[in-house]
């Protein structure tokens, strides 16, 4: 691990009073939550792009599922 994230999990742990351990556990549990709300999301965009009869709908669904797939 780098010495400068090291050092933030240290200082979180502290704060926390909880040990390092637990705090890497709860980065890691809340970043497998994130990754899995964000494919939800990528999915419902999919199938609301695969039903839409609306062109404005359908252009802002290929946006947001662009956004989503190449950034910005």
């Amino acid at each position: 691990m780098r010495p400068e994230v090291d050092s933030k999990i240290r200082r979180i742990a502290q704060h926390q009073r909880r040990s390092a351990n637990r705090v890497l556990e709860s980065l890691i549990e809340t970043g497998l939550q994130a990754k899995e709300a964000e494919k939800r999301r990528f999915l419902g965009l999919v199938d609301r792009l695969r039903t839409t009869t609306d062109p404005d709908e359908l252009k802002t669904l290929k946006e947001e599922l662009a956004r989503l797939t190449f950034g910005s």
